[in-house]
């Protein structure tokens, strides 16, 4: 695996990406998840490349504006420069978890039958383009087989969501670079292809599916915003704009084995499934999550420029990391987990209970 996070769009602020695309308001919980305000001291740092850093200085490095760290549903820590805890931020590819889960909890309720049916099964528009034939799990793998180079594929799809263009249109334009399932190669339309399924499959739109499904059941405080082609089609490969808190809670969800409220929100098993190695081509990637490997189990969302919700199993612990603005474009992953880890293991390191 790329140490590096492929660019998922042209870098622009959540503000300006905001108003370039359109929107769908997504409702939250009438029954929030508790939080708990319960701040400590954290003494972190960390080895990366032979150099000894402390959080600050992974913090300003990567010009964090908005950071949440929970311990269980206790948050330990909580900072933002130059937001606050109302700003919505921009997921940037942390959407991308999002649309698993929302594929994972459409497997349960039986509108997809199974992973490894071919996409065109559901979506025959595509037949007949690079992806006829490709299974739902390769495009959950990224190993479509799609002709694609994510850094001019990406911002292409947003500039064509810009202009209201149909992305299902652009999406049946793809051709066959390669033999599916033999490679990792990330694109962004993969993604996109996925949050299109779920709308025809369970007949319900993505982004209200998601507001179902998984915003309001996971006991979500505050509204989001998610990012549509103008056209009918929820992105599904970016543009969610929500708090940091409700980045948190969608952590822990994922911590708590896919429950909220002590009910099954995404089925155990495709928590399971989808944060352990995917392929054996790439065993740090399962179903639209990074995993951190070397046998740590730990897990994250992460999306360009900066932007990560990360999962400690093992210090029961959840990270969250936003930047408004996205400058420095690609993001050393392994850095990102060693930092994250590095805190999980203080606030264990510090419980008194």
């Amino acid at each position: 695996m790329s140490a590096l996070e492929p660019a998922s769009a042209a870098p622009v602020s959540a503000e300006t990406a905001s108003a370039l695309i359109g929107t769908d308001l997504v409702h939250p919980s009438g029954n929030p998840v508790v939080l708990r305000s319960a701040p400590r001291k954290l003494a972190v740092t960390y080895t990366h490349k032979g150099e000894e850093r402390t959080l600050d200085d992974f913090l300003k490095a990567t010009k964090t504006n908005g950071f949440v760290v929970l311990d269980g549903q206790d948050i330990v820590l909580e900072r933002y420069v130059g937001a606050n805890r109302d700003m919505r931020f921009q997921s940037w590819s942390m959407a991308k978890s999002f649309t698993s889960a929302a594929i994972g909890i459409a497997l349960s309720e039986g509108h997809i039958r199974s992973i490894d049916d071919p996409v065109t099964r559901y979506l025959p528009e595509l037949k007949g383009s690079g992806f006829d034939g490709v299974s739902i799990r390769n495009l959950l793998r990224m190993s479509s087989g799609i002709e694609w180079e994510e850094t001019k594929g990406a911002p292409q799809l947003q500039a064509l969501a810009q202009r209201g263009r149909p992305l299902k249109t652009f999406a049946a334009r793809q051709k066959r670079g390669w033999k599916p399932g033999s490679r990792f190669e990330y694109t962004s339309v993969n993604s996109f292809v996925l949050a299109r399924l779920i709308g025809q499959t369970t007949g319900m739109p993505y982004h209200r599916y998601v507001q179902e499904k998984i915003w309001k059941p996971a006991g979500m405080e505050s509204s989001v915003l998610i990012g549509n082609d103008s056209s009918g089609d929820s992105l599904g490969y970016c543009c969610f704009h929500a708090t940091d808190r409700d980045y948190a809670r969608f952590g822990l969800l994922y911590l708590r084995g896919g429950k909220a409220h002590g009910k099954q929100v995404v089925p155990a098993s495709w928590v399971r499934r989808s944060t352990k190695p995917s392929a054996s081509f790439n065993e740090r990637y399962g179903l639209h999550w990074w995993l951190g490997g070397d046998g740590e189990k730990d897990y994250m969302a992460a999306g360009f420029g900066g932007q990560h919700i990360y999962v400690s199993p093992k210090h029961d612990v959840v990270i969250v990391k936003s930047v408004i603005s996205t400058p420095g474009g690609q993001i050393d992953l392994d850095e990102a987990f060693t930092a994250f880890r590095a805190v999980a293991a203080e606030v264990a390191r510090t419980r008194t209970d």
